[in-house]
């Protein structure tokens, strides 16, 4: 005797129709007639001989299709799976709804009766909106299942949930007539099977008019089983018509809820006698599960957006605290207590080698020893949650106090330091509807006995107690570890770990500005001095002409501003990085002036196109510096265009702001590129513009020095685009 288990069950080939419905199908590349259902001839005088016939053989017998002018119009042999199309067609004098769509090979022609009485009802757009301006979940599911009722008028509406393990509760309800409520209670995963969520995924409205009635076999002249997956007639499993039977209902219909392309839950309507729903009914309430759905995830949207921005507030201020401290363990150590609540645990405890601290409700030291130990030996991935971590076959190590729920991150690659949230055990309750217990019954199948799970014969509300599981983590709390985990790698391990590295680079800079210094003081000093002295005799001699005294002014000014740049320049080039004063700067302010200035000093007829600005971290003279050189440079080099023209814009991206300075100037030759951030190098094609080589390789310096970098996409003759990558405020 062979076992069949529900998931092996072929719903989608079940080789019949329900008897409201009628099909015929036809090849889509010869356009023959291939199938049809029993009771076609109710519509069409048609039997076997028909096979292979197309409907223009048969004018007579198929005029009401002949006049459809959808049918008519379609070229068959090119719709695709996903099309379908519907019509309304005339057959001795009564009115039927006329569906075809394409699924393989297969063209498949649906008529069911239209009845009379659906357009008797009142919808409007109310409705819709109603869903649509709902503020939060309740209110959400609450006007869909109002909307739905008042489309198919069935004795329960209800609104069932898929968790994770595949089992199913009623979230939300709408009953009448007395009839039992089902709200909250919870459905084991075999009552919806795999297959039967993966159909309800792709045919996402169904109706079984009435569970009593005999269905229509479909006749075919292949012996392939014909799939109706899309098919708004098909045959409903025998196994849900005997479920269906056992909760004293006799109709149902349920349209799914999809969100992010996965079945998040039903809308599931039953009715205690037969009742069939007109498809344009049908169609209305799959509508209004639609826009419910496109308004959940848009009210979880908005609710993630609001949760983030309030964790990033956390998170700034946790990356100050931790930059707090001179040493890993100390910044871990200091801030375990306040680490805790971001996640919403009941315990924290932080380990970095064999050391632990602890903050809240956690398990014994002996025994956190032993979740770092499984946590380092396994091979999991670098974050993991659970909240039945006792039981699990990843925890497998019995029942400790305070972790029945776990989440932990590792904050190194060798799995030396990590975090682990705890929470609680929780003494909790299911309610089911019936006993979820599978149960077995002996069935004749294609002459064969094959044991098969059995429906479940009674709904009584059954409790199962819950023992040694914790409150489930939600997306909220695990979003928040891995931020804090990404938090440390950023502000602390990673920085701690390269102490000694960062020295040997700091004191390697400190040398090389230090030659740029004594450059800068030889190359630009003496000029200077001898500019500022020639402006003020100049200035004295023209005392009497007020305008030549005033452009005298100016170019004095200017010197000044050069004079007080050089000593900060050479000022920081001497600094220790915690001299510098990092802040947050307006840089557009900056970018400004140094564009003006250098038009001034550069090329008048220069354009310079400044798009977004936002700020960035930074010390003011070393930017000042940086974009006084590139943009510089960008004016200088484009100078020799017939349109010299520079493009200017920033835009922030994740903890950065990257600024992009694009010229159409003479642009980097290839043998160039792999040196051009060295000091004193300058191009070959640079050679007839004036310039020493070393402001590249002070920005390379600076932007290091930043915390940032800098990059450059360039071809000879065709421009330069230079990308600066600031901290973001």
């Amino acid at each position: 005797m062979n076992f069949v288990d529900c998931h092996e069950e072929k719903i989608h080939v079940s080789g019949h129709i329900q008897d409201f419905g009628y099909l015929i199908g036809l090849d889509a590349e010869s356009q023959t007639v291939k199938f049809f259902s029993q009771n076609i001839s109710e519509l069409f005088p048609m039997d076997k001989s028909f096979f292979g016939k197309r409907f223009g053989d048969e004018p007579d017998v198929f005029s009401a299709l002949l006049a459809s002018v959808v049918f008519t119009n379609l070229d068959l042999s090119t719709i695709k799976d996903t099309d379908v199309f519907l019509d309304r067609i005339e057959i001795d004098g009564k009115i039927y709804h006329f569906t075809i769509y394409r699924l393989g090979e297969n063209v498949f022609l649906e008529f069911e009766a239209m009845l009379e009485h659906f357009h008797q009802r009142s919808f409007v757009s109310k409705k819709y909106e109603s869903i649509h301006n709902a503020t939060d979940s309740e209110a959400i599911w609450n006007e869909l299942l109002s909307s739905v009722a008042d489309a198919v008028d069935y004795d329960r509406v209800m609104l069932y949930r898929f968790l994770e393990d595949g089992s199913g509760k009623v979230i939300a309800e709408k009953v009448k007539n007395k009839v039992e409520s089902f709200m909250n209670l919870h459905y084991p995963e075999s009552d919806i099977p795999r297959q039967a969520r993966a159909l309800y995924l792709k045919k996402r409205k169904r109706i079984f008019s009435n569970v009593y009635s005999e269905p229509v076999p479909i006749i075919s002249s292949t012996e392939e089983a014909v799939d109706l997956t899309y098919s708004s007639v098909r045959g409903m499993s025998p196994i849900h018509g005997q479920y269906l039977k056992n909760t004293g209902v006799s109709s149902s219909f349920s349209t799914s809820i999809v969100i992010d392309n996965k079945l998040w839950g039903m809308v599931t309507c039953q009715n205690i006698e037969p009742k069939h729903i007109d498809l344009v009914n049908r169609i209305r309430a799959e509508v209004f599960t639609v826009i419910a759905a496109n308004a959940y995830t848009s009210y979880k949207s908005r609710q993630t957006l609001a949760d983030s921005v309030e964790l990033d507030r956390k998170i700034v201020a946790l990356k100050g605290k931790l930059m707090a401290y001179d040493n890993l363990e100390d910044s871990l150590f200091g801030n375990v207590a306040e680490m805790q609540e971001y996640p919403a645990a009941d315990g924290l405890a932080i380990i970095v080698g064999h050391n632990i601290r602890t903050s809240g409700e956690v398990p014994s030291d002996e025994n956190i020893l032993k979740i770092v130990q499984y946590a380092r030996e396994n091979p999991l991935k670098n974050f993991y949650s659970s909240n039945d971590f006792s039981n699990s076959l990843q925890g497998n190590l019995g029942n400790i106090e305070n972790a029945a729920g776990v989440m932990f991150g590792f904050t190194d690659d060798k799995r030396n330091e990590l975090l682990i949230w705890f929470r609680k055990e929780i003494d909790g309750q299911v309610l089911w509807a019936g006993n979820p217990s599978k149960k077995t019954e002996a069935r004749i199948i294609d002459g064969k006995e094959q044991m098969m799970i059995s429906p479940r014969k009674s709904f009584e509300i059954y409790i199962e107690e819950i023992k040694g599981k914790a409150e489930p983590w939600k997306n909220r709390d695990i979003f928040a570890a891995k931020k804090v985990v990404a938090t440390i790698l950023e502000t602390t391990y990673s920085q701690f770990r390269r102490v000694q590295e960062l020295n040997e680079e700091l004191k390697n800079l400190n040398e090389e500005l230090d030659s740029f210094s004594y450059s800068i003081s030889h190359d630009l000093g003496t000029p200077l001095t001898v500019m500022k002295l020639n402006a003020q005799l100049l200035e004295k001699s023209h005392h009497d002409h007020p305008e030549v005294r005033k452009r005298v002014s100016s170019i004095l000014a200017e010197i000044l501003g050069m004079e007080n740049m050089m000593r900060g320049v050479l000022s920081l080039s001497r600094a220790k990085s915690s001299e510098i004063n990092i802040q947050e700067l307006p840089t557009a302010d900056i970018i400004s002036k140094v564009s003006s200035d250098t038009k001034l000093t550069l090329n008048e007829n220069a354009e310079i196109k400044l798009g977004s600005l936002p700020n960035v971290m930074g010390d003011e003279t070393m930017l000042t510096q940086v974009f006084l050189n590139i943009i510089g440079n960008a004016v200088k080099y484009s100078s020799k265009h017939e349109n010299p023209k520079i493009e200017i814009d920033g835009k922030a991206d994740g903890n950065h702001v990257i600024y992009k300075i694009k010229d159409n100037g003479i642009g980097i030759p290839e043998a160039a590129q792999a040196k051009m951030f060295k000091i004193f190098n300058r191009m070959d094609n640079a050679k007839s513009f004036e310039g020493n080589g070393v402001g590249l390789s002070i920005v390379y310096r600076i932007m290091n020095r930043l915390g940032g970098k800098i990059s450059y996409e360039s071809k000879e003759n065709e421009g330069t685009t230079f990308i600066l990558t600031f901290k973001r405020p």
